[in-house]
C-alpha cells in the first residue's frame, strides 16, 4: 500500500527521488480514489524499484494542493528529477497509469 506523505516529507520523498514518483491526491470520502486503491497496489508492485508510489490526503495538505494546483480528487501526479512530468485527472485504468508512466522513461 502506497505511504501516506505530507508537506513536511514531500520534498525528501519526491522532489529528491532517485526514481520516478507517482502521488496520488486524494480523498478518504471520494469513491473513484477508493476504487484507485487496488491499481496502484498493483502498480506498486508491478513496478517496482522504477517508480515510487505516494498518496497525499487532499483534506489535510492544503499546501501541496495549492502548489500542485489539484482542483479535483482522484489526481495523480508524475514526478521525475524533482518536476512534474505528467497527470491524470479522476480515477484511470492501471493501462493508462502504465502509458503515461512509460512516456517520462
Amino acid at each position: 500500500m502506497a505511504e501516506r506523505i505530507t508537506a513536511e516529507n514531500f520534498t525528501e520523498k519526491v522532489l529528491e527521488a532517485k526514481t520516478a514518483v507517482l502521488v496520488d491526491f486524494y480523498s478518504d470520502s471520494c469513491i473513484p480514489c477508493k476504487m484507485m486503491s487496488p491499481v496502484l497496489s498493483r502498480l506498486e508492485t508491478g513496478l517496482a524499484g522504477k517508480l515510487a508510489i505516494y498518496k497525499v490526503n487532499v483534506g489535510y495538505e492544503q499546501e501541496l494542493v495549492e502548489k500542485y494546483e489539484v482542483q479535483a480528487a482522484p489526481t495523480l501526479i508524475f514526478f521525475k528529477n524533482g518536476a512534474e512530468a505528467g497527470r491524470i485527472r479522476g480515477a484511470a485504468k492501471e493501462a493508462d497509469i502504465r502509458s503515461e508512466f512509460e512516456k517520462i522513461q
